[in-house]
């Protein structure tokens, strides 16, 4: 999907001994989005933009070692013991001296060896700059401004893992001027070292620059346009990552003290074999315990208590993706860890005082988020025609932020209406679900209207559960529900052979809880999202509830089964 971005100049940081400036260049093709303001805490955010920094960078990908080099030396030495073995004559001892001369002269003449290198590579970037820009840039984080704090989003390179930094405007001790809104911003390559210049003793500005969008025919040539062909997974998964936060999680604190730990313990071993997970082995009123696999070592949280109602024991991968925290834990009061379920997302908030810093990872580092996820077929599946949402979110923007349950009650709408309409918003990428205020916000991911059947949809299982449905293949049970949670079963028969799905969905319209008898769900649980068999059936629940409530109105069944 190509994305069209037109920058006023570049972002750039000026240090001097006194003061530190950062103007960062807005993409000028969208709405006037501007902020204006002095760091009032410096080296927390300093901090905080460096990791940042290590999400947007991070790779973990498995890479073969080049061999190239080794190979050639090994040629060499096996030449060479031959030479020595045939130094019979003095004729080969004196070829074999000058071979051993030249190749210390050049030992020496570093500069004369590495230039053909040098040349080589900048020619190579120059022609994945023309030729394969994904491979050349890294993206260009999203910033948003909203009336209480300012937030910048990005993702990792290997696509597993969501960074986002939210400052409240206590950050600040002084602020201009500003315009709520979301846009892209240029982040230049030398930001990052910039960066690390901020300190106390320098007053410290932070300029998303308002004149990046007076555009003025006679100063062209201070814009720079870029257009991005970004890959659809890199939409797709920002988009899953919005779906996962809003869903039903186990959340607990931790000491700072303790994420320590728990880096102490990779940094110092190394795992040669499988299993290469994390055990949170929670019990109420207990600390929280944390064992490490292969080598069970255990660690006990002792100033973490688990506060939950029922005991549980997550397993969660990719675990090494966590020393992107590194950074912030001597300036963090606490993290809090919200876990999705076993093989299931993960989110690590720190709270930094004013600013909190949420690293969102995948299942496991080789499952990225946007190909193996599917958390929008989890997320609220109400049907809210098209009035109603732009009721909705009209709402939501005036005041930028609000929970379901203050939107419900302004609109006086359904809380499943609101939530669904919330979610749909969501998945085409024009709100997200803030994981530490518990509240929905507006972030226009793009200037431009996401193509929402391209991402939300482009699921193999879900194409296959409407073709159930259509085949009349599905069989309901009546629902039964207990303390706000709905239970549905029923029998699928998918070709030869009968399936018998079960599944709840909570109060607000999550999957909470879901299981089958296929073997894509033996195989997976829901680390790759709900089987054709459990969509299936949730589908006809949903076209059931739909003909009910349009019994006494114009519209037909087919209508129904349609928007459905």
């Amino acid at each position: 999907m190509q994305f069209n971005y037109k920058f006023n100049g570049s972002s750039s940081v000026t240090s001097t001994a006194r003061e530190v400036g950062m103007s960062f260049a807005p993409d000028v093709f969208r709405e006037p989005t501007f902020f204006i303001g002095k760091l009032g805490k410096h080296l927390p955010f300093r901090e905080a933009m460096s990791a940042l920094h290590d999400v947007v960078v991070s790779d973990l990908r498995f890479k073969p070692k080049d061999k190239t080099d080794y190979k050639a030396w090994a040629a060499e030495q096996e030449e060479r013991w031959l030479a020595e073995m045939m130094a019979g004559s003095a004729d080969v001892k004196a070829r074999l001296s000058a071979v051993n001369a030249e190749l210390e002269a050049l030992r020496k003449d570093k500069d004369r060896i590495m230039n053909p290198f040098y040349t080589a590579r900048r020619e190579y970037f120059q022609y994945l700059y023309k030729r394969d820009i994904e491979a050349w840039i890294v993206l260009d984080p999203v910033i948003t401004v909203h009336p209480d704090e300012l937030f910048f989003e990005c993702f990792s390179r290997d696509e597993s893992s969501y960074g986002r930094l939210s400052c409240d405007y206590n950050v600040f001790k002084e602020i201009n001027e500003f315009e709520c809104g979301t846009t892209n911003i240029d982040y230049s390559p030398k930001l990052y070292q910039e960066f690390q210049k901020i300190r106390e003793y320098k007053e410290t500005s932070l300029n998303i620059d308002p004149t990046g969008f007076e555009v003025k025919t006679a100063a062209e040539a201070d814009y720079k346009e870029v257009k991005i062909d970004l890959p659809d997974s890199w939409v797709r998964g920002f988009l899953q990552v919005s779906s996962a936060m809003g869903l039903p999680a186990i959340r607990f604190d931790l000491h700072p003290m303790d994420m320590h730990n728990f880096l102490f313990v990779l940094k110092r071993r190394k795992e040669k074999a499988s299993p290469r997970s994390m055990r949170y082995r929670l019990t109420p009123g207990e600390p929280v315990r944390v064992l490490f696999e292969p080598w069970n070592h255990e660690i006990v949280c002792r100033r973490s208590i688990y506060t939950g109602s029922d005991a549980v024991e997550v397993r969660v991968w990719g675990r090494r993706r966590l020393m992107m925290l590194e950074r912030l834990i001597p300036i963090a009061r606490r993290f809090t860890v919200t876990l999705l379920g076993t093989g299931m997302p993960s989110f690590y908030l720190a709270d930094l005082g004013d600013m909190t810093f949420t690293l969102g990872l995948s299942g496991w580092t080789a499952n990225d988020w946007s190909r193996q996820g599917n958390f929008d077929l989890l997320a609220p599946r109400a049907d809210v025609d098209s009035l109603t949402q732009q009721q909705i979110y009209l709402a939501l923007r005036q005041n930028w932020r609000e929970d379901a349950d203050s939107l419900s009650r302004r609109l006086n709408l359904e809380r499943k209406t609101v939530l669904g309409a919330l979610s749909a918003f969501t998945q085409a990428g024009r709100a997200i679900f803030d994981l530490n205020k518990q509240v929905y916000r507006i972030r226009e991911l793009s200037r431009e209207a996401l193509p929402v059947d391209r991402f939300r949809f482009a699921n193999e299982r879900e194409a296959a559960a409407a073709k159930l449905l259509e085949r009349n293949a599905v069989t309901l049970a009546p629902p039964t529900l207990s303390d706000g949670i709905l239970s549905l079963l029923g029998t699928v028969k998918d070709g030869d052979r009968m399936y018998a799905p079960d599944l709840a969905i909570d109060a607000d319209e999550r999957l909470s809880r879901a299981s089958c008898t296929c073997n894509f769900y033996q195989q997976n649980k829901l680390t790759k999202g709900p089987c054709e068999h459990i969509l299936a059936l949730r589908m006809c629940h949903g076209r059931q509830t739909c003909n009910l409530n349009l019994l006494d109105t114009g519209f037909t069944a087919a209508h129904c089964r349609e928007k459905l």
